[in-house]
């Protein structure tokens, strides 16, 4: 420990370099299972969309980092996602019963079909859940989540 504080503190110099020699490694790749229960019917399809940032969330098609629409057979429905690199996700859901690819709304703007979303944040009336209320971590080889629908009507 003496000779890195004799050589001018360098401890953090040699830490940084390692990091950025190493930066070009692949990142860690990781599953992600998500089970969606409470469907209230087998009308329509479940749509789900993967974010992997605030931006676009939770409703937007392009900003997302993966999203899929399925035909509503079991309940619960289970999607996985391989092959995501580690760091903070946040999933939103819908029950799309008109098979019109949106969630629709009602003149209050508050959701006439079935919504959920990661960490099972409620939807309130100023709109709903933020980016960060909605955030877990994948950090592991096999990470599972658990959304359960609700329905305003």
């Amino acid at each position: 420990m003496q000779g890195y504080i004799r050589t001018g503190g360098s401890l953090l110099a040699i830490l940084t370099a390692f990091a950025l020699s190493h930066s070009g490694e692949a990142a860690f790749k990781g599953n992600l299972t998500v089970q969606v229960d409470g469907i209230r019917n087998q009308r329509g399809q479940l749509c789900i969309r993967l974010f992997s940032s605030s931006r676009g969330f939770p409703e937007g098609n392009t900003s997302g980092a993966r999203r899929q629409c399925s035909k509503i057979a079991d309940n619960p429905m289970t999607f996985t996602f391989n092959g995501l690199p580690s760091g903070n996700y946040a999933v939103a859901v819908f029950h799309d019963a008109n098979g019109d690819g949106k969630l629709n709304r009602n003149s209050l703007g508050m959701p006439t079909e079935g919504y959920g979303f990661s960490n099972n944040p409620v939807y309130s009336r100023t709109g709903p859940p933020k980016y960060g209320e909605a955030t877990f971590l994948l950090a592991g080889s096999n990470t599972n989540v658990r959304i359960r629908m609700r329905y305003g009507n």
